[in-house]
Parts: structure tokens; C-alpha cells; sequence
């Protein structure tokens, strides 16, 4: 039996979200599936020794610049003789798109399971995928996703950037998918400084490696807080992920890592400003921070001035019982 899963959404956040279900499908089948997705899923970085995927096939499609191996008319050909060389059995598309269906088809694909066709608008990303997976194969699949790390990576971690038991090890996920997003350095800051005079801490900054969220590591790094921080932006997905796993907590917009961390297990305040709330609650270890005077956060909210530095730091107490 060889069955591809096809999960076509941008990022890491959605690739981490869909984890439970796509696992779900191996389970049942009693075998690894291949996955078809974008690379800046960063799959091969964070998923590649997960005993339920296999193969992992790159998406050529870059929407935006409308160019790939697998954009356009063109794209469609390309992609079907590309999935027809592996010979699958099944497929399972995470999407309600047409396009799919006939790349499937002509890929000789003989049981095509797929959201419902033309249904994508108000779609909720995680009772969507609940939904398809109980009506394709009876399955109640928890939204809880796990990512495992080898033990002694974590311990190889722990040891080079001198990560002790004494002192309570925080990840800042700094960075963000877009401006509105992003919660301001000098917020991160002000978190810092009322942990700092409190407790006992270290801090981890993770953000990405463009200009925009470089400058906001400097800023934090350039403060009096410095000796306190390690920046880990330079490192790839794969290299963050022991660290990650030796850290108490993480504080994160919502971004990448604050996804990374909850599936690693780490209990994760996520710092939601302008983006639905399910994004930063989805996991038992995600508890979300809305912006004063805000019940509730969705697309333009804009609320990342209005994050209140002193209720994350009265959260990370309540999780993490320091009185």
C-alpha cells in the first residue's frame, strides 16, 4: 500500500498543524505515507525521522511570482508524471481545490479522498481536517501534535550552550510572518526586565534570518539584558529543536516557533495580535495573550502595541507555579 498526502498550505505553522492527521493516516494503514508539500514548510528540517512519513516530494509553486516546475497549465502536467512515477495507491488532499483532483487523476490514482470540492471559503483549518479523517476512515484524530527529538541531541544541547537546571530557560520567538505580527522588541524587553529582577533566567531569541527580524534581535542583544540572551536565528530548524526541548517555557509571537515548541512539548505563551485565536490555542500547551481592551483576536485586530508585557510575565508564574 503506498498512499501520498498532499498538504499545499505556506509555512511551518500549518505543516505542524496538520501533523496529528497526516499520522493519523499511517496509523490506520499501517504504513509510512509521502507527503507533498512546499519547501518552506521546512518538512525535511523538522519531520524527516518521523517513523509515518516517508518520501518527502517538494511543491515547485511559488503563487505569488507565479513560477515553478509545478505553477500553471504546465505545472499541472509536471506535477501529474511526477506523482505518477511512485505508483500510489491513495491519495488524501488537504484542500478543496480542483486542481488537485485532476493531478490525482492523471497521476492514475485509483482512491482519491479530498475536502469536499470548491469549499474552501470560511474553512476552519482544524475542524476541516478533523471532519475529513473521520469521514474518510472513521477516525477521531485529538488536535495535539508531537514532534520528537533524539535524547541525545537534547543532552549534546544542554551541555554546549551550558543550559542549567537552576535557571529557568525561556525561548523567545521574536519574529514574525508579517509587521502586524510581530510584537515590538522594546514589549520583549520590558518582559525580560520584570523576569530579570524576579528570577533566574535565560533567554533564547529565535526569530528568522532576514534584515527586518535581524534588527529586532540586535535591539534586544544591543540592551543591558545582553548577557543574558543567546540568539539562535543563524541556526536551521533542525539545529533549534534540541534547545527548543531543554527550555521551560517559550514565549512566542505567532510565528513558526511558537508552533515548534508546543508540538515539542514545551509549554508556550503565544502572543496573538492579528490572526484568528484557534492559531495560538490549538495545542493543550498553547496559552494565548490578546491584546488589552480586545475578547477576542482575528484578522485585523491590530493589536501588537497593546500586548501587555506584565500579564505575560504574571502568566509564565501561573504555568510554570512560581508562586
Amino acid at each position: 500500500m503506498k498512499v501520498l498526502v498532499i498538504q499545499n498550505r505556506v509555512g511551518i505553522g500549518d505543516m505542524v498543524i496538520f501533523l496529528p492527521y497526516i499520522e493519523a493516516i499511517s496509523k490506520y494503514f499501517n504504513t509510512p505515507v509521502s507527503l507533498l508539500v512546499k519547501e518552506n514548510t521546512k518538512t525535511l528540517e523538522f519531520l524527516s525521522s518521523n517513523t509515518c512519513i516517508g518520501q518527502i516530494i517538494i511543491l515547485e509553486r511559488n503563487d505569488k511570482n507565479k513560477f515553478g516546475k509545478h505553477y500553471g497549465l504546465k505545472g499541472v502536467l509536471n506535477l501529474a508524471f511526477d506523482i505518477k512515477k511512485h505508483n500510489f495507491d491513495k491519495v488524501f488532499i488537504f484542500n478543496s481545490s480542483f486542481r488537485y483532483a485532476i493531478i490525482a487523476r492523471l497521476a492514475g490514482i485509483q482512491n482519491i479522498h479530498q475536502y469536499q470540492l470548491f469549499d474552501k471559503k470560511n474553512q476552519n483549518i482544524i475542524e476541516t481536517a478533523k471532519l475529513f479523517i473521520k469521514k474518510s476512515l472513521n477516525v477521531e484524530v485529538q488536535s495535539n501534535p508531537i514532534i520528537s527529538v533524539n535524547s541525545n541531541e537534547i543532552i549534546k544541547a544542554k551541555n554546549e550552550y551550558k543550559i542549567l537546571n537552576e535557571d529557568i530557560n525561556i525561548l523567545l520567538g521574536v519574529g514574525g510572518s508579517g509587521p502586524t505580527k510581530r510584537v515590538s522588541p522594546q514589549k520583549f524587553l520590558e518582559f525580560i526586565k520584570l523576569s530579570n529582577n524576579k528570577l533566574r533566567c535565560k533567554f533564547f531569541l529565535v526569530a528568522g534570518s532576514n534584515e527586518v527580524e535581524e534588527k529586532i534581535v540586535n535591539q534586544i542583544l544591543n540592551s543591558e539584558y545582553k548577557n543574558k540572551c543567546i540568539t539562535l536565528n543563524k541556526l536551521k530548524i533542525s539545529e533549534t529543536l534540541p534547545i527548543i526541548k531543554n527550555c521551560n517555557i517559550a514565549i512566542c509571537n505567532d510565528t513558526s516557533f511558537s508552533h515548534l515548541s508546543a508540538a515539542l512539548g514545551i509549554e508556550t505563551i503565544v502572543l496573538m495580535t492579528d490572526t484568528p485565536l484557534l492559531y495560538g490555542s490549538y495545542s493543550p500547551r498553547m496559552h494565548p495573550i490578546i491584546p488589552d481592551g480586545e475578547k477576542i483576536v482575528t484578522h485585523d485586530t491590530l493589536g501588537k502595541d497593546r500586548i501587555n508585557p506584565k500579564k505575560i510575565f504574571d502568566k509564565m508564574k501561573d504555568i510554570l507555579n512560581l508562586g
